[in-house]
């Protein structure tokens, strides 16, 4: 392995990236959370509610997790394999476009045969495929960030990466609410709204990686690397610790939303009311992860940021736990999506910054990203334990603001990132 080999592949980036590319980039990032927000807000716990038949709500709120906690396992799995896959990858097409592709393929497929599923079995297989493409698929995608983005650009990408998430939660729940109506339908929108909207990406640049820098890879290497020693990286461990945290509070407080309206709250209008509320937590979102992001930018600052953004979130989750009610929750998903919004941008450029090897950014990632949709596939499943337990939602809400404040104090520990 030459210098010369060495800087060219892994050296850190130092050209911006265009704004070509960040618009390809944000496009991407739409059509993926569109395909995986709306079964989350809206699909799947009413699909589930369908087969299971039953009018007491606790069963499908437990449905729901045990599910969602399911997925969780292949994505503990999916993401870090899928980056250490795609760090060796020497395919002419580059290192991380296949993998977009294949991820692409499988959670577009898996979606449309979930739509068709009439049994909670069938229902909780093909999800867990579903999130298994789409960790394919983010992996890879995640990983480009720290190969083509300088480190004094990364919060505004990366803010690229936030406001479609909030942009897709709201745009893929009003589509599958008023125009693709049906549990089929809605599914299959999703899935080909995925596909048309990931590939103008894949016709940018991606570098190639020369197959005499190819590291050998076997079983036991690839489990031995997963393990990423906190003694000798602590900051990587502090900024996963607080990522998990972070998002745990958030999912604890996000995903059992309709639920919370229709079973806390008694709404009748719950599901125009949960358009409103994520409408208010997107425009926060997006306000947050993009104006924020490019200020940590220019400040250089990332650990400020992330920490006030965390206590944010934990403010909106007691809010909702200590004063149910309709106003104050639309109060709570306006802090939610500020704290969540600059959470998700500055974070994010965070993580690039204290990962261990060059080589090994995309398994790396990887096991950062499992931070973030592990909570999200898992926070159902125990939150339905403690909604059945408790017979209601304070204490889940209560869980939510402690995992928030304390994911702030953890990534204060960091040193090597101001």
């Amino acid at each position: 392995m030459t210098e010369t080999q060495t800087t060219a592949v892994f050296a850190e980036p130092t050209r911006k990236v265009t704004g070509r590319w960040i618009a390809f980039f944000a496009i991407a990032w739409l059509g993926i959370w569109m395909a995986q927000l709306a079964p989350v807000q809206k699909l799947l716990p009413e699909q589930i509610t369908a087969q299971l038949k039953t009018t007491y709500w606790v069963d499908n709120v437990v449905a729901f997790g045990i599910i969602s906690g399911i997925s969780g396992v292949c994505a503990i799995i999916a993401y870090p394999l899928t980056g250490a896959l795609s760090d060796r990858t020497t395919s002419r097409f580059g290192r991380r476009r296949p993998w977009i592709v294949i991820g692409t393929i499988v959670f577009a497929l898996s979606l449309i045969v979930l739509g068709a599923q009439t049994t909670i079995v069938g229902i909780g297989v093909f999800w867990s495929l579903a999130l298994t493409g789409f960790c394919i698929l983010t992996a890879a995608l995640t990983a480009t960030i720290s190969d083509q983005v300088p480190v004094n650009q990364r919060g505004y990408v990366s803010g690229w990466l936030s406001a479609p998430q909030a942009i897709g939660i709201i745009l893929g729940v009003m589509l599958v609410t008023y125009v693709f109506v049906g549990t089929f339908l809605g599914y299959a929108a999703m899935a080909i709204l995925l596909v048309v909207l990931v590939t103008p990406f894949l016709f940018l640049p991606d570098a190639v990686l020369p197959k005499e820098l190819k590291e050998k890879m076997t079983a036991r290497g690839v489990v031995q690397s997963l393990w990423i020693s906190p003694r000798e990286h602590p900051d990587f461990g502090w900024t996963l610790l607080s990522r998990v945290l972070v998002n745990f509070g958030n999912a604890f407080g996000t995903t059992m939303l309709l639920y919370f309206l229709q079973f806390g709250l008694n709404d009748k209008h719950a599901d125009d009311d949960l358009l409103t509320l994520i409408l208010i937590y997107m425009i926060f979102v997006i306000i947050a992860s993009l104006v924020l992001g490019r200020l940590s930018d220019r400040l250089g600052r990332r650990k400020a940021f992330v920490f006030v953004s965390s206590a944010l979130q934990g403010v909106a989750a007691f809010l909702l736990a200590f004063f149910p009610d309709l106003t104050v929750a639309m109060v709570a998903a306006g802090l939610l999506g500020l704290g969540y919004g600059c959470f998700l941008s500055v974070d994010q450029a965070l993580a690039t910054q204290v990962l261990p090897d060059p080589e090994s950014r995309g398994k790396d990632l990887g096991i950062m990203n499992i931070a973030t949709a592990v909570p999200q596939a898992v926070a159902p499943l125990i939150g339905a334990g403690i909604v059945a337990a408790m017979g209601g939602f304070m204490g889940l809400f209560i869980l939510s603001g402690v995992f928030a404040f304390a994911g702030a104090l953890a990534v204060a520990r960091v040193k090597a990132v101001r």
